[in-house]
């Protein structure tokens, strides 16, 4: 019988404290459902490198495609839907919303360029995974341009990787000789200009001098390089600088310079 009682008594006990916890937890779900947000704060991580957004824009972007927080419930604020409305900016490449205090923050990381594509209606940017994107009025980034013979349909304001298999794989070539470029650590200084003859063809254009650097297609590139390197290494301490004005490196092992 004491034995029953002690049992009672702790089943009560028991239940005391479930029922003491869940009000406590009622109460404090209940005063985080009546909190409200304050205001929202962005931050562009990497302001200094880029001006594609600013953050009148993610603003902007936040009330066209989601709304104003500002006084809504903080429980209720899809933070999710927030991050898919501000990736969907073509010039966005990642952003992170999250919840500190009573304030919506945003942060936010550019896309950021490798080549600025430029034909005859206009032109965009590629970022180093082959993602077209447009140019911003009053801003330009400072790196290698495209023009010419442009072998991409789209228009100055697209957004994505091309239109086909064969653009895309154009745009990936294109890429890779810009980041080998990169790597190097010498011509991506020293070639400002890339052209697309009408055979598509490429035609690169140094910073200093009259040469011209036949190309051809994006392709054999680390050999291509090799002798470019070779002809400023040995031919030109021999003839002197601007004797020639164009160098083909298109064949295999060979330069074919012309004055």
């Amino acid at each position: 019988m004491r034995n029953a009682v002690k049992y009672i008594v702790l089943l009560a006990c028991v239940a005391v404290v479930f029922i003491v916890t869940a009000a406590a937890l009622g109460v404090s779900g209940a005063k985080n459902n009546a909190r409200t947000c304050s205001g929202v704060d962005i931050v562009i991580l990497d302001s200094l490198e880029s001006r594609f957004v600013s953050e009148k824009d993610i603003r902007r972007y936040l009330i066209e495609g989601y709304g104003d927080c500002t006084g809504d419930s903080l429980s209720k604020i899809d933070l999710k839907k927030i991050e898919e409305t501000i990736d969907s900016k073509s010039a966005v490449s990642k952003s992170e919303a999250y919840i500190r205090g009573d304030r919506l923050n945003i942060e936010v990381t550019q896309r950021k360029p490798m080549i600025r594509f430029q034909g005859k209606d206009g032109g965009f940017y590629s970022d180093s995974e082959g993602y077209l994107f447009p140019l911003k009025d009053n801003y330009t980034s400072y790196v290698v341009v495209v023009d010419g013979k442009i072998p991409l349909k789209v228009s100055a304001g697209y957004k994505g990787r091309g239109n086909d298999e064969k653009e895309e794989k154009w745009i990936a070539d294109m890429t890779s000789l810009v980041r080998y470029m990169e790597k190097s650590g010498v011509w991506a200084d020293n070639i400002v200009q890339i052209h697309v003859e009408d055979n598509g063809d490429l035609t690169l254009i140094p910073r200093e001098g009259k040469e011209r650097f036949l190309f051809g297609k994006p392709d054999r590139i680390e050999e291509k390089f090799e002798l470019m390197s070779y002809y400023y290494r040995s031919i030109v301490p021999a003839k002197g600088k601007d004797f020639y004005s164009s160098v083909n490196l298109k064949f295999d092992k060979q330069i074919i310079c012309k004055k």
